[in-house]
């Protein structure tokens, strides 16, 4: 008998074991073992953060969103050897997210951001906190139109929270130049937000 079969036959179902960290680090275990059930459903519990991440670090675009996504997966199930639990297993996805991310543009040679110039705000309107959901997808829009280095500074440092050493060391860039990205980036959504 195969350690893999072994493991889910002598468990109880893993639906019924899901909740919180101990379940969590014991879903890891087993799928750091093989196990594809267990991994299913690491994947259904991550998948919704890590797909809003890719969207934002693709700029909107759906299908490149989707792309990266599975590529984060694919990773992170060849990789999963390597999770050593010393943070948390969220933190480690969405850094293959913004890995993934970066391999593929370096690949691609792509510094360029694939969306219209910011000279075009034309559909672009204004957001307040409480405004109706359109008014928010504005705020994605927005987003998705800044320049590429700007738009991956602000999503990792304002969205995703982490800090400028953290983002120029995964960038491979000096601390002031996230700097003047995040700043850049405020600056073009100021203005996109304020016609």
């Amino acid at each position: 008998m195969s350690r893999q079969s072994a493991l889910r036959k002598s468990t109880i179902p893993l639906q019924a074991n899901w909740s919180g960290e101990e379940s969590s680090r014991t879903l890891i275990s087993r799928a750091q073992n093989g196990d594809v059930d267990a991994f299913e459903l690491i994947y259904n519990e991550h998948s919704g953060r890590v797909y809003a991440l890719c969207l934002r670090l693709m700029g909107g675009d759906q299908t490149a969103a989707t792309e990266l996504m599975q590529d984060v997966f694919v990773r992170a199930w060849k990789n999963l050897g390597k999770f050593r639990g010393e943070s948390a297993f969220s933190s480690w996805l969405h850094r293959l997210a913004v890995n993934a991310m970066l391999e593929n543009a370096r690949s691609d040679k792509r510094r360029v951001a694939r969306v219209l110039p910011m000279e075009d705000t034309s559909q672009i309107g204004a957001f307040a906190p409480g405004d109706s959901p359109e008014l928010r997808i504005d705020l994605e829009r927005a987003i998705a139109r800044l320049p590429e280095g700007a738009r991956t500074a602000f999503v990792l440092h304002d969205i995703e929270g982490f800090q400028h050493q953290e983002i120029a060391a995964q960038l491979g860039i000096a601390v002031g130049t996230v700097k003047a990205q995040l700043h850049r980036a405020h600056k073009l959504l100021i203005q996109a937000l304020d016609r």
